[in-house]
This record gives structure tokens, sequence and C-alpha cells, in this order.
């Protein structure tokens, strides 16, 4: 006994340690995880082709010379297409628009110069430009050029006055090349050797393609996002994280007791490692990402409740609580993996189709899926032995689960299939009520419609405070609308300030408010129209990936449970909680702004995890159903004993997102708000809908199969008939 107690307590304090190391690395590493333009401000600049239909390659190459010209300002800057004519680029953490955009209009030039400095032939006669390799004495890399007409003459004549002297391949007055020439070269093409790896060539070769790019680009837009209000986001978000994971600490001590302290440990090291990983992975945090940890933190609890509960029912069926533990991990196992690994295949379809914010909430939800896989199964496991070696050995510490009687869920289904009907409808009558008043179905935001951007210079420097409190009313008095932003420029008097979009006279009386109001000089205020931020090629983007993440997790769970029933049930239930919140965005007039794509997927993701933890029970039971339980006893069965563990892990996610609400500036309230709901009614679907769902498909299925083999029979004997006589 005493030895085991010493290896339980040397267990402890090696994973108190590996908590206490992984945390302050964790909080060490805050100051280095990379965030976005809504979290750190910056710069957000969007380019759009001239020439109508740009090719891949042209769009590729201008990419790649728009990443290296933003290099300098930023390691975290991206660059990326969106839809088949636009460039966005987001370089956070600097403010100098101006600067950025002259220098990223410069048109690059490609030069060809002798050994003395003389430009022998400039980037416009090269047609094409490709890397490539071939096996001779070794791995050979080359870069292949074809050369226009005139090219091909002037190359001719270059190579032959430098034969045995090297010729540079200047770009942007940086030599990327400089090949000896080995003979003269007739015929429009040759062929540039030496690279050291296949990448190597490739960079070259769109360098020099990049030379003679006809592609040319205009400005659509350019957002200069000011820091403060980022910081201000980030200091309110962790102080209600922190919050919201000491009442869900207590929360699941208090109910859980051993266990609870045991998850307790998990998730602490859980925040320290996810803290570590973003740093170390240079992932872009933005506030859907935050929306995506959270949904991982609310996954990781619900693995933890899965397993105490199974945990639970095994002591209350006799067995002792060591076996107890090893027997509740294994049977939660199938629940917890089907369910992360459904969620974890939405989220890499996202991160591989999506773009931007949908990107970022994708990468974040994945490693958070993994990691709390990881936290649930393996530490939260070790905790328990270690306590269960420390002494803490009797069933009280643990809980023991009572037989309830079932509840008949399915009876009512007809009900509940009414009221979720209803509550669908009228969300689609709103949104037709919208659309005949307002235009639109939706309330959306400036990052859907576009609108009117207003800088203004004002006489000393005004805090977020005194904007929101003083200025944002007079802006709204003149526009009479309620979707006002602003962004503050950091180490400026300058304020942005973001409307619908303006009529002349609305921008003169808007004008007019500023100087009557706050003494500011005509001269200093500007405006201009702004396109909207979240483009057709985004929402489109965000919808495909949707659809083929749908798609992915139908075909896993159809494979998992062997039953397209499961899939078709999951997939009606993730309907109808979209569409249950699309009703109150319709009802309430909730703005649809750059975090409503998060937000819903994040219901999606939370929506498919809490159906699949039913769905596995219900699977369970079936296997052990005798003869004298029928279809009906079995769900109710699966729906009750996987009551609690809804109910909790919906409170503990509920907890946190709330806190959130309470506590976070409006930008995390305007995701934080739909989000408890979309909870709410998720669990509402899981425990009411799913089950009820494939109870409905089943018995359908049975009875068309009757009626099939009815018909077969009665046609059997109508032949036999027909013999006789």
């Amino acid at each position: 006994m005493k030895s085991n107690k010493g290896k339980g307590l040397l267990g402890l304090v090696f994973i108190l340690g590996m908590v206490a190391l992984f945390g302050w690395f964790g909080y060490d590493s805050m100051d280095d995880i990379k965030l976005g333009l809504d979290l750190a401000g910056g710069v957000s600049i969007t380019y759009q082709a001239v020439d109508a239909n740009p090719t891949a390659e042209q769009m590729s190459d201008t990419i790649y010379k728009l990443q290296q010209r933003v290099a300098p300002y930023s390691n975290e800057a991206e660059v990326y297409q969106e839809g088949s004519d636009r460039i966005n680029i987001d370089i956070p953490g600097v403010s100098d628009a101006n600067t950025i955009l002259e220098d990223l209009g410069k048109p690059g030039s490609l030069l060809f110069m002798d050994e003395e400095g003389n430009v022998l032939m400039t980037g416009d006669m090269v047609a094409s430009a490709k890397a490539g390799m071939y096996e001779q004495n070794g791995t050979q890399y080359v870069v292949q050029l074809i050369l226009t007409d005139e090219g091909a003459k002037t190359f001719a004549e270059i190579t032959q006055a430098n034969i045995g002297k090297r010729i540079a391949i200047i770009y942007d007055n940086k030599v990327e090349s400089a090949p000896t020439v080995q003979a003269a070269i007739t015929g429009g093409q040759c062929e540039i050797t030496g690279m050291k790896s296949f990448e190597e060539a490739e960079n070259l070769a769109s360098t020099i393609r990049i030379g003679s790019l006809s592609l040319e680009l205009q400005e659509l837009r350019s957002n200069v996002v000011g820091a403060k209000l980022g910081q201000q986001a980030i200091s309110t978000s962790l102080k209600a994280g922190a919050v919201g994971f000491g009442i869900v600490v207590v929360f699941m001590i208090a109910v859980y007791l051993i266990p609870g302290v045991a998850a307790s440990i998990a998730l602490a090291l859980y925040v320290g490692v996810i803290l570590i990983l973003l740093s170390a992975f240079e992932i872009t945090l933005t506030l859907p990402g935050v929306a995506g940890i959270i949904l991982s933190i609310g996954m990781a609890v619900d693995a933890n409740v899965i397993i105490f509960t199974r945990i639970k029912e095994e002591i209350g069926h006799g067995k002792t609580v060591k076996s107890a533990i090893k027997s509740g991990f294994n049977k939660a196992l199938s629940a917890i993996v089907d369910g992360n690994v459904t969620t974890l295949i939405a989220a890499l379809v996202l991160y591989w189709r999506g773009s931007g914010t949908v990107k970022g909430f994708a990468s974040t939800l994945a490693l958070g899926i993994i990691l709390s896989m990881f936290t649930a199964l393996v530490i939260t496991k070790a905790a328990l032995n270690v306590f269960y070696a420390l002494g803490f050995e009797d069933a009280k510490f643990y809980g023991v689960k009572k037989e309830i009687l079932a509840k008949d869920f399915l009876s009512r289904r007809k009900v509940f299939f009414a009221a979720s009907l209803a509550v669908i409808v009228a969300g689609f009558v709103f949104m037709g009520v919208n659309k005949g008043s307002k235009g639109y179905v939706l309330n959306y935001s400036l990052d859907f419609m576009g609108g009117t951007s207003t800088n203004v210079t004002f006489n000393e420097d005004m805090s977020l405070e005194d904007i929101s409190s003083k200025v944002v009313p007079v802006i709204e008095g003149v526009t009479n609308d309620a979707g006002t932003q602003t962004q503050k420029v950091a180490g400026t008097n300058e304020v942005i300030i973001k409307t619908r979009t303006l009529t002349v006279e609305e921008r003169q009386a808007l004008n007019q408010a500023l100087v009557e109001n706050f003494g500011v000089e005509e001269g200093k205020i500007t405006a201009e129209s702004i396109s909207a931020s979240v483009s057709n090629e985004m929402k489109k983007d965000a919808i495909v990936a949707v659809v083929i993440a749908t798609i992915g997790m139908l075909i896993y769970i159809w494979f998992r449970f062997s039953d397209i029933k499961f899939a078709a049930s999951a997939v009606l239930a993730l309907l109808h909680d979209v569409l249950v919140v699309l009703t109150f965005y319709a009802v309430f007039k909730w703005s649809v702004g750059s975090t409503f794509i998060a937000c819903m997927l994040t219901i999606v993701g939370y929506s498919i995890n809490a159906t699949i933890v039913i769905f596995d029970r219900i699977r369970e039971n079936l296997k052990e159903m005798d003869g004298r339980e029928s279809l009906v006893q079995v769900v109710n069965a699966s729906i009750t004993q996987t009551l609690t563990r809804s109910i909790n892990t919906s409170l503990t996610t509920f907890i946190m997102i709330f806190v959130l609400f309470i506590m976070g500036v409006s930008s995390i309230r305007e995701f934080a708000l739909p989000l408890m709901v979309g909870i709410v009614f998720g669990t509402y679907s899981s425990v009411c809908i799913t089950g009820a769902l494939w109870y409905t498909m089943t018995l359908y299925k049975q009875k068309k199969t009757a009626e099939e083999k009815a018909a077969q029979k009665a046609a059997a004997k109508e032949k036999k008939a027909e013999k006789k006589a």
C-alpha cells in the first residue's frame, strides 16, 4: 500500500509539475502569438486585376511578387487569392498604409546585365519561364526559358558576345542568378542550370515571369485598423476566459468529485499547451480563432464528461473503482473518437477550402481537437490512476450513477418536430418581411454590404470610450443606423468611421455634425466608398467548404455506424440548428458581420459532436438488445443515459461563452450571443430531434420492407393459385 501511495505521490508531483511547466511556457509565449487584424491592428489591402480574365499563372506570379514585397514589413503578413481576380494582403502590426501601398504598387523591373553592368535585355522579352528537373549525373534542377521573337534575336546576339562570361538576372536591383554563357543560344529557348533544389528553380522561374508580367492591379480598398481595439478585446477575453475557466473547474469538481479534479488538471495543461502550439506553429489568432478554441475547450470538457458518466455507470453496475475507470475509458473511446474525428474532418475541409477568418477558425479548431483528445484520454486517465494510488479508492469519491427509468422522448417526437418546424418557418417569414421592408433578408453589416468610410482627424486624442460614448451617438443621429464601426489609428488623432453607404447630402450632414459638436476642421474630414470586406468569393468559398465538410462527415458517420440513417439524421439535425439560429438573426435583426461565418461553423461543430454521442449509445444498446426490448425502448434509454452528459457539457460550454458575453467588448458579444443560442438549441436537437429522426427513418424502412415482403408473399401465393387452376 505504501509503495502504491509513493508511486501515486510521485505521479501527482510529475503531473502538477508538467502543468506548471507548460503553464509557465504558455504564459511566456502569449506575447509571441500572431494576432490578426481584428486583434492586433494593421493594414488590410485588396487589389483587383484590371484585366477581365487573368490566368492562374499570372495570379500565382503576382501573389509571389507581393509576398516578397510585404515580407520586410511583417513575417505575419498573409497574401492570398480571392476569387479569380482579387488578391488580399493582410499586414498585422503596421499602420502606415500609404507607404506600404506605394511600395506594393511599384512595377518591379527584370533586367539581364553583363559583367560591366550594361543592360543587355529586359524582362518583357521573355515569353515564359518554367522550373524543371532531369536525371543526368544526379538530379539537375533547371529553369527553362522561352523568349519572344524579338527576345530570341536579342538573346542570340548577347550570348554570342558573352561566351565564357556571366549574365546577371536582376529583379528590383537584386541579383537573382548569374549563369555563365557556355555558347551562343539561338532558337529562342535556353536553360539556366545550377539550382540546388526544385523550389529554388521555381522561385527563379516565377521571378523571371514576374518581370514580364502584363497583369495590372488596381486598389479596391485599404483599411487601417487601430491596435488599441485589439488590445482591449484581448485583455477582456483573457479575463473572461480566466473567470469562465474557474467557474467550469468549480462545476466539474462539485459534480464529479475526484474525476472533476483530474479533468481540471488536464484542462489546465490543455490551456498551457494550446498557447505554446499557437506560437510554435505561428497560427494567426483572430476573433473567429478564439471561437474555435472555445469550441475545442467545450469538446475537451465533453470528452471528460462522457468518460466520467461511464465510470459512474460501471460503479453502479457493481464494478470496483479500478476496473470501472478502465472500463469507463474503453467504453467512452468510440464516442470521443467519432465525435472529434467528425469535427476534425470539418476543420480540415474548412482550412483547405476556406480563406481569411474561416481558415483561422479551422486551424485553431483542428489544433484544439487533437490536443483535447490527448488531454482527455491520456492526462485525465493518468491523473485518475494517480489519485486512486494515493488512496482515493472508495466509490463515494467518484459517484455512482443509479439506474433511472428511461424517459419517453419518442412519444413526443411529433411535438418536437412541429415546434422546430414552426421556429424555422417563422425564420423564413421574418426573412421575407425583412426583404420586403429593408431589401435584405438579414441585417448585413458593412463586412457584407460595404458602405462609406469617413476619416476624421480630431483636435484631441479621443479614447475608445470617448469615441463610443460621444462620437458614435452623433454619427447614428445622422445616419439613423446602429451599425456604425469605428477604428482608431494608433499614435494619431485620426479615427476611421465606417457606416452604411451615405448619400452626398448625408455626408455633408455628417461633416457638419462633426464640425459643430467637436470643432473638427472640415478640411480634415475625408470620405470614400468602400466595398464589402467579405467578398462574394469568400462567401462562396465558405459555403462550398461547409457543403464538402458536410458530405465528408456524412460519409464518415455512414462508414462508422454502417447505417446511412445515422448519417442522414445527423446532417438534418445540423441543418436544423443552423436554421434555428438564422431565425434568431432574422427576428432580432442581429448584425451579420465577419464573425457570422465563424459563429455558424462553431454551431455546426458543436451540433455534430453532441449528435455523435447519442448515436454511439444507440449503436451500443442495439448490439445488446434482446428480444424483449423494442426499438422505442432502446432509443429512449440511449437518450436518457446520455442526458446528464448533454446537459453538463452544454452548461460548461455555455458558462464559458456567457462570461465572454458579459465581460467582452462589443465585437466579442457579436458572436457570443448567437453562440449561446446555438448551444441551447444544439442541446435540444441532440436530445429531442436526432434520436427521433433516426427512429422515424428506421420505422419507415421497416414498414416499407414489411410491405415489400407482404407484396412478394401475396404475389407468390397468387402465382401458386394460378398454377393450381
